[in-house]
């Protein structure tokens, strides 16, 4: 299979990030980790074995695990996460689930998906790892995701070089996680988009977050070569110029694709079988007043 992405470097950024963190630098992650949680709390269950499956920090367990709803999380991650023991957390790639099969009732993914080189592949694992009945929810940035950036840096390039490499990663769209969940054999499956938008002083305050965060590109297919700070300086102005609100500040996307499935279970709902239905549609939307025509 050919990797879309580097995890060597991933982890090697990732740790770097944690290294020099600052206060506020996880804001994107706790912002998606609040809304799962929020989404958790509103299930009419209790889950005594969640796992928190390669989400980078801890934050989404630590808030699941204030709505009451949980037992104790274990973790599958790159590394030993902040404030964990080291023993708390099964070291794994992305593109590995090292849980056994049956053994969580509720797994959540917050913000990895995105960088599984295989990623049909990895929401079978997430399923077989679930007991029947077990729920899964996962968030990650959808297509659209820091879409301004990717535009700039194109047109600067292409502008400057008559070129344009890959800096921004590609991303799928809502249509594609509903499908792969189906496919991956998840029971109810739903998806939505929360669309967050942040706003910067310039460019380079992006970039500045993204290095923060460790998201940074992955690319495994990425160029080499150096890059000459002028192609930055023409993206930033083009950034400027394309994307800004009328006070000077620029707009940066990030529409986060929340998905949620169950691993089937005889005492869910099943859709009925084509065919089956005791009365017609049209009866049921017929009033006294209104005859439908023959």
């Amino acid at each position: 299979m050919d990797h879309l992405f580097d995890h060597t470097l991933m982890r090697q950024r990732r740790l770097r990030a944690l290294a020099g963190f600052k206060p506020g630098a996880d804001f994107l992650v706790r912002r998606v980790a609040e809304d799962m949680a929020d989404r958790l709390s509103v299930v009419e269950r209790q889950f005594e074995h969640p796992v928190q499956v390669h989400g980078g920090l801890a934050v989404a367990a630590e808030l699941m695990s204030a709505t009451g709803k949980t037992g104790q999380f274990k973790f599958v991650d790159q590394y030993a996460l902040p404030g964990l023991d080291v023993d708390a957390v099964d070291l794994a790639d992305p593109d590995h689930v090292p849980l056994a099969a049956g053994s969580a009732d509720l797994i959540v993914s917050p913000l990895a998906l995105h960088i599984t080189n295989d990623t049909p592949g990895v929401l079978v694992q997430l399923r077989r790892a679930l007991k029947p009945d077990g729920l899964l929810l996962a968030a990650t940035p959808g297509a659209g995701t820091l879409g301004e950036l990717r535009e700039s840096l194109l047109a600067a390039e292409s502008e400057l070089t008559g070129g344009a490499n890959a800096r921004v990663h590609p991303f799928a769209d809502i249509r594609d996680y509903g499908a792969l969940l189906q496919r991956a054999g998840f029971a109810l499956p739903v998806t939505d988009i929360d669309d967050i938008v942040v706003r910067y002083a310039d460019m380079f305050g992006l970039l500045k977050d993204l290095r923060a965060m460790g998201m940074t590109s992955l690319l495994a297919d990425r160029s080499r070569m150096p890059v000459n700070r002028s192609l930055f300086i023409r993206a930033a102005q083009i950034y400027a110029e394309r994307f800004s609100d009328p006070d000077g500040r620029i707009r940066a996307s990030f529409p986060i694709i929340h998905l949620s499935g169950w691993a089937p279970h005889e005492s869910q709902q099943k859709p009925l079988k084509p065919g089956s239905a005791k009365a017609r549609l049209a009866d049921a939307l017929r009033t006294p007043e209104q005859k439908l025509p023959r």
